[in-house]
């Protein structure tokens, strides 16, 4: 059992370490990079639907396309929640089958762990990826300069290539500012620890848990209220799940990674603002990856999250079934060449993911899990010829934005989405859940008694 701890100090030196747990050490059931997905309602039929009229759905110009939306903003979420549930999807799934191939679900893996551990951080931490770490100082991890010299970049090799756990972290400007100030968030622990006595021996894997566990923290007691509602929230913790309940190896559902958990895309942005008194920047081209940052691009996380004595941040895009053009329309340099254009759009991808893995319809989970199915006039997709029941993942985009206005998941897609997340972090033997119900985080909070993403990502 982890608790808090006092160090053997001299007398004179009586404080604890702020940041520093007992904790089991990893064992044999860390991540073998080889776990096949599941399912939430295995009973369920699966949904059909013509490639052609999927494809009109998803491409610019069809359903899916933000022109159509009745709203361009969110009143209550910030910007930047999506971008965080991105850097969550980046740690707990992997999935490398080609879209075009995905539907033998025998030969799908997901390459991360089903844990919150920042494995999309730390990789194979200082043994197995020894690049990501200082050599002047193993446990901290490295950051890369920018044109003032200044810290605030990933560590890139000599062609502009970056440095990281995931290759994914450096796909546009957002999730890899994101990844740096996750960096910086452990070197200040390391800070902290080091003040506090903590050994140089056990440094690293102490930095690394105290991280972890308020990132874990951040996900369930931050993210998810934002995400599906305080009230659904507080019912899930307290009365546990109704049909996620994995046994002694967590899988994630298909349900969940290949529909209920791309409600993310819905919420991005066409435009973001990075720099107070700077221009509104597309995602795409503007803010794509795969290159150094430089000084003018480094965010002001102050814009896309709420802190606290600030102006309020930038909203997101309200989860509606709509995304912004950026997404649309992919660049090659997120895609690749393509043999078909229609895939140039993240829609029809999430579209033919859902139908390839087998997904059964949300009107048919929803009467399953005991709630009235959206009509067809809520859903829209009679115009397009459509007349049966709706993929999962448009669904429960078209159910949050009837039943929440878009600001939250709907009762749906909010069981899916809180039940998995919960499960994922109770599964976890090392989780502060598992070891410590009762920890706290340690970070100093602006708002006393809430420890929010602000707190964690933006330097007080």
């Amino acid at each position: 059992m982890i608790v808090a701890t006092t160090l053997q100090r001299p007398h004179d030196q009586p404080q604890p370490a702020r940041d520093h747990c007992l904790a089991p050490a990893r064992t044999s059931g860390a991540a073998s990079g080889d776990h096949r997905y599941t399912r939430m309602f295995p009973d369920l039929p699966h949904l059909t639907i013509d490639p052609p009229l999927l494809r009109a759905m998803g491409r610019a110009g069809g359903a899916c396309d933000s022109s159509r939306a009745r709203l361009q903003e969110a009143r209550t979420v910030a910007a930047g929640w999506p971008v965080f549930g991105q850097f969550i999807a980046h740690d707990i799934t992997a999935d490398r089958s080609p879209v075009t191939h995905h539907d033998d679900e025998d030969l799908i893996r997901n390459v991360r762990s089903a844990r919150l551990n920042l494995e999309c951080l730390y990789g194979d931490g200082p043994v197995g990826n020894p690049y990501l770490f200082s050599r002047t100082d193993p446990a901290k991890l490295l950051l890369g300069f920018n044109d003032q010299n200044r810290p605030d970049d990933l560590p890139r090799n000599q062609e502009g290539i970056a440095l990281v756990g995931d290759p994914r972290q450096d796909v546009h400007l957002l999730v890899s500012q994101l990844q740096v100030a996750m960096i910086k968030a452990h070197n200040r622990f390391v800070d902290r620890l080091r003040e506090d006595g903590v050994s140089e021996v056990d440094l690293f894997n102490e930095s690394r848990r105290a991280l972890t566990w308020h990132y874990q923290w951040t996900a369930l007691f931050d993210f998810l209220p934002a995400t599906i509602g305080e009230q659904r929230t507080q019912r899930l913790l307290n009365g546990g799940p109704r049909f996620f309940k994995p046994g002694n190896t967590v899988t994630i559902p298909f349900e969940f990674a290949d529909a209920a958990y791309r409600f993310g895309h819905s919420q991005i942005r066409q435009t973001y603002q990075v720099q107070r008194g700077g221009d509104a920047l597309p995602l795409f081209p503007d803010l794509i990856g795969f290159r150094a940052v430089p000084s003018d691009r480094v965010i002001d996380w102050s814009l896309l999250f709420d802190v606290p004595g600030q102006p309020p941040a930038l909203r997101s895009r309200p989860i509606d079934g709509c995304l912004p053009q950026s997404l649309l329309t992919l660049p090659v340099e997120v895609t690749g060449q393509l043999d078909d254009d229609d895939y140039e759009s993240l829609a029809v991808r999430d579209l033919q993911r859902g139908v390839a893995t087998g997904l059964p319809s949300g009107e048919t989970v929803a009467r399953f899990v005991g709630e009235e199915p959206l009509r067809p006039d809520q859903v829209g997709l009679a115009e397009y010829g459509w007349s049966g029941e709706t993929p999962l993942w448009f669904y429960l985009l078209k159910e949050a934005e009837a039943r929440e206005e878009g600001e939250r998941l709907g009762p749906v897609g909010s069981l899916i989405v809180g039940e998995v997340l919960l499960g994922i972090v109770d599964g976890d033997p090392e989780s502060f859940r598992s070891v410590d119900p009762s920890w706290k985080p340690t970070l100093p909070s602006r708002d006393p008694g809430r420890f929010s993403i602000a707190d964690l990502l933006v330097s007080p």
